[in-house]
């Protein structure tokens, strides 16, 4: 049967009508996935693998099949153009990749510089104050006061023993031992500064007889009974306190309680007691360690707060031959020639007991002829005689001297002295 003209007309008509939006849609998408196409070519690899190209081809046959469901009408439409073109598919690793990058740079983009107005003023943030600052500044201050309030105890200490006015009597009345005297007002400043000690001071007068030593130990013992209690100060004469007749036993067990006794009730008062022990070169082996036990810093606190000072002419001989051998190189008077001394004297003192270990030891050296005048002119004084010079220097040159060069140095010292004085 034949199909009337006026059918044809219709459906062509009808068809035209269909299609004409179905090209517009696919024109969109066309240019939509074109662009995309050239945004992708800028960020993505160019070379692809044959994974990505096999899920190409399989989209591809889908949407030619999806066209059969449009019948005939598609044959109007170039499918050329739908194998060019590039379809979505569910792979959107790569594009999630490629939008995230183009969201970052958007950020990007809107941070922007804050642009003040010109009419207002711009301030810097102001500075909160750190609450540490003050408690280190607070920490300072507390550390200054306590360092102020330990120098003024100190000088309490010291203006307590009147150090000053013992090392003026010192240089007044001892003739020809200045280095001896400076050494051991130095040892007395230090160790009376302050009350906390961790060991005992011990200091040891050596040389030949005659130069002065037993005079400072009377000093010493007269000073400290006028600014403390008598009853802290004690004079021991090993000749007096243990004779030849007494056991040693007996010595050590009298001089044990006596310092110990001494030593509790100072602790008491907070002061520090003094004792002198004179003639230490007669002491018995027991009394030497007896000594020693004293002297160690492994004791209880009122023990380690004592002041002990050694007299002996032990080490005298030694003194005696350095001082004429250098007396041409003034090394009496330099602090060079105290340490070379020290150094061949303290062995000597050692070999006769290890107590000499822990003292401080004081070399007194030979005296001159002018510095036994002058013993002369102090001892006339004290007997009330009139100082004649012509007289003083005669009774001078009948004692014996070591003369070295144009030096003369006494064998005897000013031991001498008060027995002259006591002839006129």
């Amino acid at each position: 049967e034949e199909v009337p003209d006026t059918e044809i007309p219709a459906a062509s008509k009808k068809m035209s009508s269909i299609s004409s939006p179905l090209r517009a849609i696919i024109r969109l998408r066309r240019r939509y996935w074109g662009q995309k196409k050239s945004r992708l070519h800028l960020e993505l690899p160019r070379e692809k693998s044959p994974e990505f190209g096999h899920t190409r081809l399989l989209q591809r046959q889908l949407s030619l099949n999806r066209t059969g469901l449009y019948g005939s009408s598609m044959s109007l439409f170039n499918r050329t153009g739908f194998e060019t073109s590039q379809y979505f598919t569910f792979d959107t690793s790569v594009e999630q990749h490629a939008m995230k990058k183009c969201r970052r740079k958007k950020n990007r983009r809107k941070s922007r510089i804050v642009l003040y107005p010109d009419k207002t003023k711009r301030y810097l943030p102001t500075e909160e104050k750190s609450k540490a600052k003050r408690c280190l500044l607070l920490l300072i201050v507390i550390i200054f006061f306590q360092i102020l309030n330990a120098i003024e105890n100190l000088d309490d200490n010291l203006q307590k023993y009147d150090l000053d006015g013992l090392e003026k009597t010192m240089h007044r009345e001892v003739f020809g031992q200045k280095l001896a005297v400076e050494s051991m007002m130095e040892l007395l400043k230090d160790y009376l500064a302050t009350h906390i000690h961790n060991k005992p001071l011990v200091i040891s007068l050596n040389g030949p007889t005659g130069v002065g030593k037993s005079h400072v130990g009377w000093l010493l013992a007269k000073h400290f009974r006028s600014v403390m209690d008598n009853d802290f100060v004690l004079q021991y004469f090993v000749m007096h306190h243990c004779p030849d007749g007494v056991a040693p036993l007996t010595c050590e067990i009298d001089l044990s309680e006596k310092i110990s006794d001494i030593v509790t009730r100072a602790e008491i008062e907070e002061k520090i007691p003094l004792f002198i022990l004179d003639e230490v070169e007669l002491m018995s082996p027991v009394l030497l360690d007896t000594l020693s036990r004293f002297f160690e810093p492994n004791q209880t606190n009122e023990f380690l707060n004592a002041i002990y000072i050694l007299i002996s002419n032990i080490g005298g001989g030694e003194i005696t031959k350095f001082v004429i051998q250098n007396a041409s190189a003034e090394l009496l008077h330099q602090q060079r020639g105290v340490e070379e001394l020290l150094s061949i004297v303290q062995p000597v003192l050692i070999d006769v007991h290890p107590l000499w270990k822990s003292a401080d030891i004081v070399p007194f050296v030979l005296l001159e002829k002018s510095h036994v005048i002058n013993c002369f002119l102090e001892e006339m004084r004290r007997e009330g005689l009139y100082p004649d010079q012509k007289h003083i220097e005669n009774l001078a040159s009948q004692l014996s001297y070591y003369t070295t060069g144009d030096k003369q140095y006494s064998r005897m010292g000013c031991k001498q002295v008060v027995a002259k004085v006591n002839l006129l």
